[in-house]
């Protein structure tokens, strides 16, 4: 079995050493001496880039690795709620994904009764939408050659961790029936 600190917030301890100079282990140590549990996320990682000259998006990930490490922060957990995301390959073009989601008489084929509000769509690229509840999903498009694409909505503001993995799994299958549904399977 691995040990709780070779992997933390998805990254392994010989990423963190490589990009940083430190494993999670010696973060750690060094952040729990700095006073790290008493300070905000943000002072974290403010502490990782200017005293030990950390790079943006590494004193981020080294801040939240640290913060799941002591109980300061929870899976899926963001300042402002949960969010999660998921990934699906799909054998279309990324236009009629796209049309997909943003076109309601599409995307009842697939995301049935499911009330939503799109506030901006940039075509074959992005989709913001506010969810029911007051949530919020963003939803990116990528190409991967003419006829496979790749769509990621990430699912945010959510309340709690409970919300969080229902949302995950939620996503999970609709992800599923899109799929089936622009591959003609449906």
């Amino acid at each position: 079995m691995k040990h709780p600190m070779e992997k933390l917030n998805g990254i392994g301890s010989v990423a963190v050493k490589k990009a940083t100079g430190k494993t999670w282990r010696e973060w750690c140590a060094l952040l729990d001496k700095a006073g790290a549990p008493r300070k905000s996320h943000k002072e974290i990682a403010e502490l990782l880039s200017a005293r030990h000259k950390v790079a943006a998006w590494w004193a981020q990930m080294v801040a939240v690795g640290y913060e799941q490490a002591r109980g300061l922060r929870v899976k899926h957990q963001k300042p402002a709620g949960f969010e999660v995301s998921v990934t699906r390959t799909i054998a279309a073009p990324v236009a009629r994904a796209f049309e997909a989601w943003k076109d309601a008489a599409l995307r009842e084929k697939w995301l049935p009764r499911t009330p939503l509000a799109v506030r901006k769509a940039t075509p074959h690229k992005s989709i913001r939408i506010t969810w029911a509840d007051g949530t919020s999903v963003g939803v990116n498009f990528w190409p991967k050659g003419a006829l496979k694409c790749q769509v990621v909505p990430q699912h945010s503001k959510l309340p709690d961790a409970d919300s969080a993995e229902r949302m995950k799994d939620f996503w999970t299958e609709k992800l599923e029936l899109l799929r089936a549904y622009l591959e003609g399977q449906a």
